[in-house]
């Protein structure tokens, strides 16, 4: 079974930074070079959204509101897919989850907890 675990998170100051990692491990169809990574969060009171994508080929995508502040990238040799935030706001603050997906697979994090006060 695919587990993600997410890690980094924490206190924030506005205009600061965070990097956020997701280890992935139990792949035992393809491996992690062969998933999809996304990033998403759910702030209180919120539903859950979308915020970055990573696809096999290393291309991104970002959500208009964190587009350049937030940068996805990966390391298929460490099974690991980061979110580097920059420039943090408070709107930010929310718990952020690591998605793998592949075909009809997909898999969740239980997700990291980002504050971003002052």
């Amino acid at each position: 079974q695919v587990q993600l675990v997410e890690s980094g998170g924490g206190l924030a100051q506005p205009g600061g930074s965070l990097r956020l990692s997701c280890a992935a491990s139990g792949f035992t169809f393809g491996s992690f070079g062969n998933y999809g990574m996304r990033w998403y969060r759910q702030a209180p009171g919120k539903e859950r959204e979308w915020i970055a994508e990573i696809y096999t080929t290393s291309g991104t995508n970002y959500r208009d509101s964190v587009k350049g502040r937030f940068t996805i990238s990966r390391d298929n040799a460490k099974n690991t897919v980061y979110l580097q935030m920059n420039s943090l706001r408070p709107e930010d603050t929310a718990v952020y989850y690591c998605y793998a997906y592949r075909g009809a697979m997909n898999y969740w994090g239980k997700g990291t907890l980002v504050t971003v006060s002052s």
